[in-house]
């Protein structure tokens, strides 16, 4: 299911990728294509102002005076003006003079490019409209060969305002398509190589987005198998007892055998409250109060509640507190933190050893502390020490009995009131010493 959910992602990754390229890529190809266009009609502007000197003055005056405009006198082989030398194969160029009054299919041709044949030039409807607005005209029209052609017409006036003639250029609209085709010959690729390295790094993002989702099923996992032998233990010890009573239910062992359940169903209570909470914790159900309240005075009063139990396993119990630490958080969560620390270290301190409960404010927190005499927490196991049913029974070597939950509950009803909860050894990094757990809780 988890590598399902990671193609989808993965796919996920490329297909947003792959749009926002292809909406990227056709914003900048039609943008790219109306420059383009916009460059076909200045280049052919161009051209037709580069003439306009040479057309309207030699070439509209030998017109006017009733000489072949293309073969003046002491010209045979005609005029070799700018529109025959310069313009180039791909723009064909024509300048008409049409007679004054008349139509302009009715013109002569000053001067021709050689390729303005080939472009079907001229174009009479867009130079006769030019000639009536007396402005440019610009326009896409049929070629000669069925290709379209973008066609600028441009109306001149003589020298001194003597005649009119109109000049026309022409170009392929191929030209523009070519310039899109190779910019789409370069991005189609590019784009092909984004996809291809966005989809290797939607493997990677997707691995690693999954990889809290497969912690987290695996810690589900482990803590449904724990949970359920935790239940199942106690379970086969009562049913056990219960098989042993029922073949024999006036035997005088069997006040012996009820204890033990008693204290099985005791246990497995405790262990179903833990889950509960765990569960509570999980869903952030869990009602926690934000109020101000002593920590000293909540510190000192769970440490009398164990002044007991310490005196039957002789601990030696210590509280060093301020006579104020105002805190911020839930009153009743917090004992519940210390209860659970105050009987992990009384489950592992010698008999002769002591258990200090001391606190302090610094840094706009205030934090409460519980040390012991014992063994130390191992490095190895330190890590670990908040997992839920973990237990590091081998290096703390008094007898447990613990389910492994109080810790974990411990530091997650910490964090539920903005706080935190970390272990440590007395002795630095060495299992030497014994433990130290500090509590921090927001000072009120």
């Amino acid at each position: 299911m988890l590598e399902r959910i990671r193609r989808r992602l993965t796919l996920g990754y490329v297909g947003i990728f792959a749009l926002i390229l292809v909406i990227i890529g056709a914003v900048v190809v039609a943008r790219f294509a109306q420059q383009a266009a916009a460059q076909q009609d200045e280049l052919l502007t161009q051209k037709v102002r580069g003439t306009s000197d040479w057309v309207r003055g030699p070439a509209l005056r030998h017109y006017q005076e009733g000489e072949d405009p293309l073969r003046p006198r002491g010209r045979p082989d005609g005029p070799v003006g700018p529109i025959e030398s310069s313009t180039e194969p791909n723009i064909g160029v024509v300048a008409l003079a049409p007679p004054e009054g008349a139509n302009v299919q009715d013109s002569a041709v000053l001067a021709s490019s050689p390729s303005s044949s080939s472009f079907g030039l001229p174009f009479e409807e867009l130079a006769q409209r030019a000639a009536e607005k007396g402005e440019t005209v610009i326009e896409t029209v049929d070629g000669p060969e069925g290709e379209m052609l973008r066609v600028v017409s441009v109306p001149m006036t003589g020298i001194e305002g003597k005649g009119m003639a109109i000049v026309q250029a022409a170009q392929s609209r191929r030209v523009v398509r070519e310039a899109v085709v190779n910019l789409l010959l370069i991005f189609v690729p590019v784009g092909l190589g984004g996809l291809l390295l966005s989809g290797m790094g939607g493997l990677y993002m997707s691995r690693r987005a999954m990889q809290p989702v497969r912690d987290a099923f695996q810690r589900q996992r482990t803590f449904i198998a724990d949970a359920s032998h935790e239940l199942k233990t106690p379970l086969a010890l009562v049913k056990i007892n219960a098989e042993v009573i029922k073949r024999d239910p006036t035997a005088p062992d069997n006040r012996e055998i009820v204890e033990d359940q008693l204290y099985e169903i005791d246990r497995m209570d405790a262990l179903l409250s833990d889950l509960l909470v765990l569960a509570r914790l999980d869903a952030g159900r869990l009602d926690v109060e934000d109020k101000p309240f002593d920590l000293a005075a909540v510190a000192a009063e769970a440490t009398g509640r164990f002044l007991t139990r310490a005196a039957e396993e002789g601990v030696r119990l210590e509280v060093e507190v301020p006579d104020e630490l105002r805190v911020c958080g839930d009153p009743e969560k917090t004992a519940q933190i210390l209860a659970a620390l105050l009987d992990n270290a009384m489950r592992y301190t010698s008999k002769g050893g002591t258990i200090t409960v001391s606190g302090r404010a610094f840094d706009g927190r205030a934090e409460t502390s519980v040390k012991d005499t014992g063994p130390g927490i191992p490095p190895k196991h330190l890590p670990r020490i908040f997992d839920r049913f973990y237990r590091a029974e081998e290096a703390r070597t008094r007898a447990g009995g613990s389910t492994g939950l109080g810790l974990s509950i411990a530091r997650d009803l910490a964090r539920a009131q903005g706080g935190e909860l970390t272990a440590e050894n007395t002795g630095g990094g060495v299992a030497e010493g014994g433990a130290l757990f500090r509590l921090r809780l927001p000072k009120g």
